[in-house]
């Protein structure tokens, strides 16, 4: 997570500066050289969490003309000069607010005053879990009702296409059936349903010289999966400067990764081969290699060409937990 921290004096750039060099991350005094609002200005959009060393107040007004909701906002957390307490104000489990104000208070000693419902509570919390466990989350209204139910005392049903080690927390329930509250991997969801799913996945591209972006764009349209469930692509070093590809991952924030010929041939499994592709660029399949050479994992969709693109998917062999909360 990067962090960027702010102070007001001289005490509290001192312990602004302690943050950032445990946390990995930046500090400086407001007005040198820029004031509070300009801070804000720049570091709101581009930073993973920031940290306001001073009130409470001060963050809050600082903050509010540029929030946009849980999904989009950074983590933020305001800690007093003296460091008595760490506070965080938005994005308390998405963005990981109330576990940087819980590591925030292992560095200096504060104490964490943490307000969500399900926390206060001692309760699972399923937004929480799923930032944790690497899941995007759609149809995020529905955190509000499964997160009431669990506060309520009931059982939530989750259903998953990815195993989950260990036992599920009290109130949570695995299904196998077809009514769930929430649903863990890659098959479309309805509104009703907490969809959650796990960027696991690598996406593997071969494609002819010159393939412009939008191109590209309309093969990836056809695939069968969510674009939250990438997490990279991959294809031969012959493409590594390939302009209409780099666009195309710079568009999605992805990044490519791509492998010499030898190391695709080396690669095991049952590939779709193609006599042209093997004498254009001395590898049989570029896009189904690619991709389990890159997610060192299986195949979950096959080749599929079109309009001088092919793309496959590979899926990381990565299992989930129950952790909900970041560990030091």
């Amino acid at each position: 997570m990067k962090v960027a921290c702010l102070a007001f004096t001289e005490k509290g750039y001192a312990l602004a500066c302690r943050l950032a060099q445990e946390l990995g991350g930046t500090a400086q005094r407001s007005g040198q050289p820029l004031t509070l609002h300009q801070w804000t200005q720049t570091h709101f959009p581009q930073e993973k969490a920031l940290i306001y060393v001073g009130a409470v107040g001060i963050a809050v007004r600082a903050i509010a003309p540029y929030l946009q909701g849980k999904t989009q906002d950074p983590a933020v957390v305001a800690v007093d000069e003296c460091a008595r307490f760490a506070v965080p104000l938005v994005s308390g489990h998405l963005g990981g607010a109330n576990d940087l104000a819980r590591r925030v208070a292992c560095i200096c000693g504060a104490e964490p005053v943490i307000t969500t419902a399900t926390d206060a509570n001692g309760v699972f919390a399923v937004d929480a879990w799923a930032r944790i466990q690497h899941c995007a989350v759609l149809h995020v209204p529905c955190i509000r009702r499964v997160s009431g139910a669990l506060l309520a005392g009931r059982t939530i049903r989750i259903k998953t296409e990815f195993p989950i080690e260990g036992m599920p927390p009290e109130g949570v329930a695995l299904e196998t059936g077809d009514a769930y509250d929430v649903y863990v991997g890659f098959a479309p969801q309805s509104s009703d349903v907490l969809w959650l799913i796990p960027r696991f996945a690598v996406l593997g591209i071969g494609c002819r010289k010159g393939t412009a972006c939008p191109a590209l764009e309309t093969a990836f349209q056809r695939l069968p999966l969510p674009e939250q469930a990438i997490c990279g692509v991959a294809s031969i070093d012959l493409k590594a400067s390939e302009p209409g590809l780099l666009e195309f991952c710079q568009q999605h924030g992805w990044t490519l990764q791509t492998y010499h010929a030898a190391a695709l041939n080396a690669v095991q499994g049952n590939f779709t081969a193609s006599a042209f592709v093997s004498s254009v660029t001395g590898v049989d399949n570029v896009c189904e290699r690619a991709a389990v050479l890159a997610s060192g994992g299986s195949l979950i969709i096959r080749k599929m060409a079109g309009d001088g693109v092919t793309m496959a998917a590979a899926v990381k062999p990565v299992k989930l937990d129950w952790r909900y909360h970041d560990e030091w």
